[in-house]
């Protein structure tokens, strides 16, 4: 599972249960001021995630970790059985954090809210 929740002036994304395992990360911090937007993307499971390192990929169960693709690094904890947040950063190492939430528009509608506060 993996939590999305804005504490102050941040973005925390805590991963649980199996998902530390999988992604090889527990927590991903990132000040508000570094987040570019949130969306609710179903169409990112089409798109290639790239070269894993680390973490895992099951085809059609499981994409989590860091991948870098056209010079990129994005992190990926999505399970098939989950919906698609994609959080855009600037200034960060991870270029985006695709994350399997179980609403998606929720959580993007929750971090926008975020972003027009700060």
């Amino acid at each position: 599972m993996t939590a999305v929740e804005i504490v102050g002036d941040t973005l925390v994304v805590t991963m649980t249960g199996l998902d530390r395992f999988w992604s090889l990360r527990r927590r991903i911090t990132v000040p508000l001021a570094h987040v570019r937007g949130a969306t609710a993307d179903p169409g990112v499971v089409r798109e290639p995630a790239g070269t894993r390192s680390p973490g895992t990929y099951v085809p059609r169960v499981v994409t989590a970790g860091s991948y870098r693709r056209d010079g990129e690094w994005t992190f990926w904890n999505l399970r098939a059985s989950q919906q698609p947040v994609v959080v855009e950063l600037a200034g960060e190492r991870f270029r985006r954090l695709v994350l399997g939430v179980d609403d998606a528009r929720a959580v993007a509608e929750r971090v926008e809210r975020a972003l027009t506060r700060s």
